[in-house]
C-alpha cells in the first residue's frame, strides 16, 4: 500500500511538473503588439519605376466559405492590379494576420487556389536577388478554363521569409521558445499568361521595383531585410 501511495506521488508531481511546464512554454507575447503597426495600405506605394496602380481589378473572386476563413486568419488584405509601360499586368496581395499558431496559419496559394476549383501544378522552390540578399519564394500554376494564373509568392513569419509548411512550422517553433506569438504575411504576385517564363520575369521585375521603392523599415517587414 505505501508503494502504491509513493507512486501516486510521484505520478502526481509528474503530472503537475508537466502542467507547470507547459504554462511555462506557451507563447503569450504577440510580436504584432511589441513593435511599429502594420499598415499595407501605407506601406505598398501605388506607384514605382514604370510600375502604376490600376483601379479595376482581376483579382481571385473567393468562394463565401474561403472569404469566411480569410475573415478569421487575418486582419488586413491588401489586392491590387498594377500595369507597366509595356503593357505587362500583375495581381498583387497581400494578406497580414496578426497571429500566426498552429489553429490561425496564412493560407497558401496551394490550398487556396483549388478550393476555388483551380487545378494546380507543382510547386516549386527558387530564390530572388534583392539587393544582394536571398528571398525565398514559391511558384505554381494555376488553371480553371481557359485562364492559366503563374504565381509566386513567399510568406513571412514574424521577420523570417520562409517556405512551404514545414518552414512555417519550423519559424512558429522558433519563436515559441521565447514565448513569442508572431505576426504572419503572405505576399502574392501573379499573372494572367499561358506563357510561364515570361511571366516569372516580369513577376520578379516587379518584385525588385516594389521592394526597392520602399523604405528600409518597410521592406524589413515584407522581407526580413532592410
Amino acid at each position: 500500500m505505501r508503494s502504491n501511495g509513493f507512486r501516486n506521488l510521484f505520478v502526481g508531481l509528474t503530472m503537475l511538473a508537466a502542467v507547470g511546464l507547459a504554462t511555462a512554454l506557451t507563447p503569450n507575447r504577440k510580436m504584432a503588439d511589441q513593435g511599429p503597426v502594420v499598415d499595407l495600405e501605407a506601406i505598398i506605394p501605388g506607384q514605382f519605376g514604370e510600375w502604376r496602380k490600376q483601379e479595376t481589378l482581376d483579382a481571385l473572386v473567393l468562394s463565401p466559405q474561403v472569404e469566411s476563413l480569410m475573415g478569421k486568419i487575418y486582419n488586413q488584405l491588401l489586392t491590387r492590379n498594377y500595369i507597366n509601360n509595356k503593357g505587362h499586368r500583375i495581381m498583387l496581395s497581400i494578406a497580414y494576420g496578426g497571429t500566426q499558431n498552429t489553429v490561425m496559419q496564412v493560407h497558401r496559394p496551394e490550398m487556396c487556389y483549388p478550393a476555388q476549383g483551380f487545378a494546380v501544378g507543382a510547386v516549386t522552390k527558387d530564390v530572388i536577388d534583392i539587393g544582394g540578399n536571398k528571398l525565398p519564394v514559391m511558384k505554381l500554376v494555376a488553371t480553371q478554363g481557359q485562364r492559366v494564373e503563374p504565381i509566386m509568392y513567399w510568406v513571412m513569419i514574424g521577420e523570417s521569409a520562409v517556405r512551404g509548411g514545414l518552414d512555417q512550422s519550423l519559424a512558429r517553433v522558433k519563436y515559441g521558445l521565447t514565448r513569442t506569438i508572431p505576426y504572419g504575411i503572405l505576399i502574392r504576385v501573379s499573372t494572367i499568361s499561358a506563357n510561364e517564363t515570361q511571366s516569372y520575369e516580369v513577376e520578379e521585375d516587379f518584385v525588385r521595383a516594389m521592394l526597392g521603392a520602399m523604405p528600409a523599415q518597410a521592406r524589413r517587414v515584407l522581407t526580413g531585410a532592410g
